[in-house]
């Protein structure tokens, strides 16, 4: 699956854009979700280098082209799967800074009170996402806020998008697309993520680089993508220079300082 970020002569709202977002979402929620032959390939094809290139900040990331597969494998479990001393949880409630109140988590990953948890109010927010939508993530180990679940949603409301907009159904694209802001501005919690993954990866930096371009496409995407509330009129999709949408966590921030 090759991908690239979306083209900027194009309205935002345009099919071909949203198919095009839809492409990136999907290709990151895969390699997010430890699918390490996906990662090779996109790495292989020049996929991160393109998309990386086409967004509005020096991400600086340098991807490999050719990665041990077993090595990523491992690696990917040591930083995402396996608790230990690299560990670094893909989910939005590990990386919650107040601790949850009325939804009850399996277990904390820091002291009692003080956020940081699994299954949180975070998780239970973008589950009530997912069910407005009629959505199950196949991707995320089970967790609504792993990462890879929250970037499969996001593919698939883009690629539902582009078939209401062909179908000339604003209301229902509008909708979709409304759906996406919610979801983006759950990601607020990618910037800690990212800073924790480059503090631990092991691998030449394989996941560092993958979640900085993951984290700085979403944070576009939230700007010039999908854009802020109100921003459904056709215009085109630009460098993200817009307001985000405000929200109490708000979408990832656009910086200059990650692979």
């Amino acid at each position: 699956m090759s991908a690239a970020a979306p083209s900027d002569d194009l309205p935002a709202t345009d099919p071909a854009v949203c198919r095009t977002r839809a492409r990136v979402y999907d290709l990151l929620a895969a390699c997010l979700d430890g699918d390490v032959d996906a990662f090779v390939a996109a790495a292989e094809r020049g996929d991160f280098a393109r998309l990386s290139s086409s967004l509005p900040v020096d991400l600086d990331a340098e991807f490999a082209d050719d990665y041990d597969r077993e090595a990523l494998s491992v690696g990917y479990d040591n930083l995402f799967v396996v608790p230990g001393a690299h560990y670094v949880p893909p989910f939005a409630s590990a990386h919650a800074t107040e601790p949850s109140t009325d939804y009850e988590s399996d277990s904390a990953y820091h002291a009692a009170a003080a956020g940081g948890e699994l299954l949180g109010e975070p998780a239970a927010a973008v589950a009530r996402l997912y069910g407005v939508a009629g959505f199950e993530p196949t991707r995320g180990d089970g967790i609504p806020d792993h990462v890879a679940a929250t970037f499969e949603f996001l593919g698939t409301l883009a690629a539902a998008e582009a078939d209401r907009r062909e179908a000339g159904a604003r209301e229902a694209a509008d909708a979709l697309r409304e759906l996406q802001r919610r979801a983006l501005a759950r990601l607020g919690w990618l910037d800690a993520f990212h800073e924790r993954v480059r503090d631990e990866d092991r691998v030449e930096g394989a996941f560092a680089a993958l979640v900085g371009v993951a984290r700085t496409f979403a944070a576009w995407d939230a700007r010039a993508g999908v854009g802020p509330s109100g921003a459904d009129d056709g215009t085109a999709a630009s460098n993200g220079t817009e307001e985000p949408p405000e929200t109490a966590d708000g979408p990832p921030e656009v910086t200059d300082d990650a692979p």
